[in-house]
């Protein structure tokens, strides 16, 4: 049903000049709110243990804080990098996720419970019926929500209890670094430090170093397995992710592993059909070697792998936004939100008859970034 609202509504002038207690009166009769219970938590002010209540609440709060702080120092400074079983490091290296886990969980939860604490112990017990109404709000009605707001916040008693106000906001202020951190720590990368080495932005794990030759590994589900590639192990219209091996890595558990799971280190490589008509790059006419053609897997887009692959049509399918690039004419993309060809590696045959990389990709790979021209 509709609530009946008073006839003397007061104009814009008699508003401003009306107290806070006024207009929440007003506010709750133009509204139908009929108050049918209401009980202060604490009646009588600063005794032992309302006081007690607010070191508990606090509480709470700093343990969100603290742990949040040593999530962001577990996050940033904990040994995260692979360390195989036998390793001195290893056991510390394997606590690396529980730690961040642990410590960022610990500061949501106590976050919530000095939340739910300080509504239980605080917050007064009020009970209300509210009848409904139609139509948009007044001048009038806008007024008076904000009178009835700062009143609720007024009545919670929180603007007199700074040690929670002080805990809460470091507790709330650490949590909210440590979520930033986990999604922005992976990302901030300067793209000028040791731009020539094959851990910068510009190159891949595919860059070679010291001369030594690059092999095309295939993954056997076997991280310290090597199975090199031959081009009589891939059928017309096959083909598989691969992965670069150096001879230097071989009996290294740690290079071994790290190759197989470097983000921008799989390739797709791909035999097409004999006689099919393909159109190359400008500059990479030469990169494939006979039918078999190899593009970086990242997709351009936002850096998922292009692991969908339809040989009747060429086209290689990103599976999270759809994007779809055509293997038959240079990896352009022909669907979706991607706008750049995927990176062709330069790739031969050795003398015993391996697929090897001729080089790195001319070309970053994966998503653009500010200083990317491409």
């Amino acid at each position: 049903m509709s609530g009946d609202k008073p006839n003397n509504v007061p104009d814009e002038a008699e508003l401003a000049g009306m107290s806070r207690d006024e207009l929440v009166r007003l506010g709750t009769d133009l509204d139908g709110v009929e108050l049918v219970h209401y009980e202060e938590r604490w009646p009588v002010k600063g005794t032992r243990a309302e006081r007690r209540a607010e070191r508990a609440v606090a509480m709470w709060f700093l343990i969100a804080a603290l742990s949040g702080v040593a999530f962001l120092a577990a996050f940033l400074f904990w040994p995260w990098k692979y360390q195989d079983s036998n390793s001195a490091g290893h056991f510390v290296y394997s606590l690396y996720t529980p730690i961040i886990g642990a410590t960022l969980g610990l500061s949501i939860l106590a976050l919530g419970v000095g939340a739910l604490a300080y509504t239980k112990k605080f917050i007064p017990e009020e009970l209300a019926v509210q009848q409904r109404h139609d139509g948009g709000s007044t001048e009038v009605d806008k007024a008076t929500v904000l009178a009835e707001l700062a009143d609720a916040g007024e009545r919670s008693t929180l603007g007199r209890r700074s040690l929670i106000k002080r805990t809460a906001g470091l507790g709330a202020g650490v949590f909210g670094l440590g979520v930033l951190a986990v999604p922005l720590g992976g990302l901030i990368k300067n793209p000028w430090a040791d731009s020539e080495s094959k851990d910068s932005l510009w190159h891949t794990g595919w860059k070679p170093e010291n001369g030594e030759k690059i092999y095309l590994r295939r993954s056997t589900g076997r991280m310290h397995e090597i199975a090199l590639v031959r081009p009589e192990d891939l059928d017309a219209g096959g083909f598989e992710t691969v992965f670069p091996f150096r001879e230097s890595e071989r009996g290294n558990e740690e290079a071994l592993v790290a190759a197989m799971k470097r983000a921008d280190n799989p390739v797709m490589l791909i035999r097409l059909r004999p006689g099919q008509q393909v159109i190359k790059r400008d500059g990479q006419e030469d990169f494939n070697y006979g039918d078999f053609y190899a593009y970086s897997k990242i997709c351009t887009h936002l850096g998922c792998p292009t692991s969908l692959y339809e040989q009747q049509t060429g086209l290689l399918l990103c599976p999270c936004h759809q994007s779809q690039f055509d293997v038959f004419h240079y990896g352009k993309p022909r669907f979706g939100p991607a706008t750049r060809a995927l990176p062709q590696l330069p790739i031969t045959v050795d003398e015993e008859g391996y697929l090897i990389a001729r080089s790195d990709f001319i070309e970053a790979v994966g998503p653009a970034f500010w200083e990317r021209k491409s």
